[in-house]
């Protein structure tokens, strides 16, 4: 008896001991290794609210959010485009709480124009720095070191929409990607893509002109954005893996469920220890996952042999071509990782390629909707420029009305509203030390509607501040960032433009519109800023 109970005893101590050790290793975890950075911020003369205990700011983010969303919708037609309170409330009300306070007079003065651009907080274990100020938005745009990557616990939440592609890697293998995908959209290929992109457009102008026919030959109401979308998709699958949309459709349709599901579970500062309780959402994440990549498997087997021509020229290959090629010359790639490594740049490239310059076009008819002289402005430019013919690779580059809608749109809703980075090793950012494992945000509405960098008219849609471009538009030319930043600013800004040119320029030389009086202006953050209820259009035909 006395043995037993001395075994019950020591197996006691044992259970006392790690659970003990289970507690310190999560106490160190969840609080000693993030306050060991926050401590390094605050020596710097960075604050931010205080965290709590395993969520961190978490619980008083939620509580904001919540107080926002119960105030009563705006079910008038009022466009009012400062719409960073409602989306991120509690980035705006901290950045009004708390200004940089600093020893250094010479960091002081540079870094106190406007309230706050530079606080931290903490999502569970995680500690961020928010960065809303040109100098330190400068520093980040220059850095060309690789110690400066994608945050991985946001990558990893959209790794199901985007693998290891380009648009989440880091590091060689994202350099490596780069090499590869960026040709494809330097300016001399995008103008040979002109072609097809008035292919693309084409259904869509058919469409609309037969919805008017049906609606008594004058006008008639549409919602654009879904047609966007599918003319977009249909351009990206054209142009860089030789397929139409019809082809495509699924892929498409599967990804944009993906985006909502992920969107869903709050990506940007849920607490990933405790993704269990969506169990069932991680179920048809997985199956969704697996169906989009059986699909572009699919397509990318049956493009093998023709993708295998040794005979093609290097200049007439699409990207799936060049995908397929360099998966198969990297000696460092077995099967299994060459058939990710395609799969993941397509994902990637499917969904960047076709829906932020969707939506981009969405929110330009919705503005130019409200402003019906930049519509005939922008019309007689293209009859200017182009007579009787259709748009070019060299009649766009002279339609500078259009250029400057599409700059000032970009500016008021530019579809990415993060710049997000992560110190991978600890990295110096402006005056600033980030210590390894710290995440950069970066709010790029919040600095595009800057007053002391845009001026007092901030808040209005005045494409004429882009009269003699970027550099003259404001303050601070380095705080206009609608395609994100530094090394890895968007590889596809020369094509997003080119089609969004084109697709404007066959909408406004067939058709008159305004705002139908069922639209309701309600921006929304699914991944990217997207009109929550869709854009309506009242238009009709010249």
């Amino acid at each position: 008896m006395e043995e037993a109970a001395l075994v019950v005893k020591m197996l006691c101590s044992v259970l006392v001991v790690g659970v003990f050790c289970i507690f310190l290793h999560l106490y160190n975890l969840m609080w000693v290794r993030p306050e060991r950075l926050r401590g390094k911020l605050r020596r710097q003369g960075i604050r931010g609210p205080p965290p709590s205990f395993i969520y961190g700011n978490v619980p008083e983010m939620q509580k904001i959010q919540l107080l926002m969303a119960m105030k009563p919708p705006n079910h008038a037609q009022i466009v009012a485009h400062d719409y960073t309170s409602t989306l991120f409330p509690y980035f705006e009300q901290w950045r009004k709480a708390y200004v940089l306070v600093s020893c250094n007079s010479k960091r002081l003065e540079m870094y106190t124009m406007g309230v706050g651009p530079v606080y931290t907080y903490s999502t569970g274990n995680r500690q961020h720095l928010y960065v809303n100020h040109p100098e330190m938005v400068k520093e980040m745009n220059q850095s060309t070191s690789l110690e400066l990557g994608k945050p991985s616990y946001v990558t990893k939440t959209l790794a199901p929409m985007l693998g290891n592609g380009i648009l989440r890697s880091n590091g060689n293998t994202w350099a490596h990607q780069r090499r590869i995908v960026a040709p494809e959209f330097f300016m001399d290929k995008v103008k040979g893509m002109v072609g097809l992109m008035l292919e693309s457009a084409q259904p869509l102008l058919t469409k609309w002109e037969d919805c008017i026919q049906a609606h008594g030959g004058v006008s008639a109401d549409v919602m654009v954005n879904e047609d966007l979308r599918s003319a977009s998709a249909d351009v990206i699958s054209r142009v860089c893996f030789g397929s139409s949309y019809g082809k495509g459709k699924q892929i498409f349709s599967k990804l944009r469920s993906l985006q909502q599901l992920i969107t869903n579970q709050a990506f940007l500062f849920g607490v990933p220890s405790f993704r269990f309780l969506w169990a069932n959402k991680q179920k048809e994440l997985k199956n969704l996952e697996r169906e989009v990549e059986s699909l572009i498997w699919k397509a990318v087997k049956e493009r093998e042999p023709e993708c295998l021509e040794t005979s093609t020229l290097s200049s007439d290959k699409d990207l799936m071509q060049l995908l397929l090629e360099s998966a198969i010359n990297d000696p460092n790639l077995g099967q299994a990782s060459s058939k990710r490594f395609i799969v993941d740049n397509c994902k990637s490239i499917y969904f960047a390629g076709h829906e932020s310059t969707a939506v981009a076009a969405s929110w330009c008819l919705m503005l130019l909707a409200l402003h019906p002289d930049w519509q005939a402005r922008i019309r007689a430019e293209i009859a200017e420029v182009c007579g009787d013919n259709m748009p070019d690779a060299d009649s766009i580059t002279k339609m500078k009305w259009m250029t400057m809608v599409i700059q000032e749109t970009l500016r008021l809703y530019p579809p990415a509203a993060f710049v997000s980075r992560e110190a991978l090793e600890e990295i110096q950012v402006g005056n600033f030390i980030v210590p390894k494992g710290v995440c950069i945000w970066t709010l790029i509405p919040t600095l595009h509607r800057d007053t002391d960098i845009w001026g007092p008219d901030a808040n209005q849609f005045k494409p004429e501040r882009f009269e003699n471009g970027v550099s003259k538009a404001c303050k601070f030319p380095q705080a206009y960032i609608p395609f994100g930043l530094g090394p890895r600013l968007c590889l596809g800004r020369n094509f997003a433009m080119v089609q969004l040119k084109i697709i404007l320029s066959l909408i406004i030389s067939k058709f008159t519109f305004t705002l139908s009086p069922t639209y309701r202006h309600f921006p929304v953050y699914r991944m990217i800023v997207e009109p929550g209820d869709g854009v309506h259009i009242r238009i009709r035909k010249i």
